[in-house]
């Protein structure tokens, strides 16, 4: 009989494990692929961006899939404390730009064996490449977990961390929505966030921009009214598909959402290439190079203004000839291009698949879960953490902090409960 069974051996897994076996020698951790951590192992393009040591305000604002929820648990372990946990393990850290954590070494792998020599020397059995396949909340209120290998192992407490659904091959693949629902809670409807966007646009279809770059602008996801909902100021890339890169990655979500809101599948976005300038300051700026220049073509004159497959198609959306001199520019053709410039707008009609996603949207709905100590209102003694819950951020080492955060709250409890 152990006290705690914890089942997934991904980031909120891991740190379950640690919490928990500092508070009891029987715990049992489960993952059903070979190998623990693969998640970590991955992020931050083999980096591992651990934690964001900007202020709570700010790393709430960057997981607007429910954040607020996280400001009970980070009163009692908070990113500050994540920092403690590997620095004090001898993982040195540093920041980088926004706040973002990594380790020294630039090695994930560090941060994975961290977590992994805390749980062997506080005893904590493994098993690895055990699939779980049934969980029974018994009469006696002990959970029962039958595997694969037709075993039944019993425990007082049972913490759920097995991820969402994106990343198939780290081995989330939703298992965990199945045993909550089979435990009385409600998934709330699950969606790719931090994934590439897809346009059925004709400049996209006949990859004249494929490939190409942009730095620092500002791309928006349109209201219905053309307001803007959400406007990113980041760098992004256009694809044989659509649209990706960072500013793009953290639009999706609204994208989805929009879609959702207007009730249809194509909904719009713009890109402002100078968002740090106002209408007429980008007005006077090219006002000053045309007439600097008045007998050179007009893509001369503004050569190096914006990347030139990007300042070539603008040009052409203006209905300005690669022969027009700046002489001979009308009011109508500069405000176009003016406009393009700061407003550049264009339909899309989804995101690729959740599988591709680095973050998965929705999951157990958090009505269901006590955030001082992330256990299950409907169960006593069920404890669930990470991307299981519907808790999503931003990349920047948001989302394993909510991850680590919940992971450690839930094991410290589910360590400690009896009835």
């Amino acid at each position: 009989m152990y006290q705690t069974i914890i089942i997934g051996g991904g980031p909120s897994g891991l740190m379950a494990a640690a919490a928990a076996s500092q508070n009891s020698n029987k715990v049992l951790l489960i993952e059903k692929k070979k190998g623990l951590g693969r998640k970590l192992k991955i992020s931050g393009g083999g980096r591992c961006n651990v934690t964001n040591r900007l202020p709570y305000e700010e790393i709430i604002k960057n997981i607007p899939g429910n954040g607020k929820f996280l400001y009970s648990p980070f009163s009692v372990f908070d990113n500050e404390s994540i920092i403690h946990f590997f620095e004090s393990r001898g993982v040195s850290l540093k920041e980088e730009d926004h706040g973002r954590m990594f380790p020294v070494s630039n090695k994930a792998q560090d941060v994975v064996d961290a977590l992994i020599h805390t749980i062997e020397k506080n005893n904590v059995t493994v098993k690895q490449e055990t699939v779980v396949h049934g969980i029974e909340h018994t009469q006696k209120q002990t959970f029962k977990i039958t595997t694969d290998n037709q075993e039944t192992i019993e425990s007082h407490s049972l913490v759920i961390a097995t991820g969402g659904t994106s990343v198939p091959k780290t081995g989330s693949t939703g298992d965990g929505y199945k045993f909550a629902k089979q435990l009385g809670h409600t998934i709330t409807e699950l969606f790719p966030t931090e994934v590439p966007i897809t346009s059925p646009e004709p400049f996209i279809k006949d990859r004249r921009l494929k490939g190409l770059s942009l730095k620092n602008v500002a791309l928006s996801v349109l209201k219905k009214n053309e307001k803007k909902r959400i406007t990113h100021q980041m760098d992004m890339i256009f694809t044989h598909f659509g649209v990706s890169g960072p500013a793009a990655l953290r639009c999706s979500q609204f994208v989805y959402k929009e879609q959702k809101n207007q009730k249809q599948q194509n909904i719009k976005m713009q890109i402002d290439v100078f968002p740090d300038l106002s209408q007429a300051q980008v007005e006077a700026k090219i006002r000053k190079l045309l007439k600097d220049t008045p007998d050179k073509y007009v893509k001369n004159s503004l050569h190096g203004l914006i990347e030139e497959r990007y300042l070539l198609y603008m040009l052409e959306l203006a209905n300005i000839s690669e022969e027009l001199t700046a002489h001979h520019i009308s009011n109508e053709q500069f405000n176009k291009l003016v406009n393009l410039f700061k407003a550049f707008t264009f339909t899309v009609n989804g995101t690729l698949s959740i599988e591709k996603a680095f973050v998965t949207g929705g999951g157990v709905s958090l009505k269901e879960i006590e955030p001082k100590t992330m256990m299950s209102k409907h169960v006593p003694g069920l404890f669930m953490c990470g991307e299981l819950l519907d808790i999503h951020g931003y990349t920047g080492g948001y989302n394993i902090t909510s991850a680590l955060v919940t992971g450690h709250i839930s094991g410290t409890n589910a360590s400690k409960f009896q009835l």
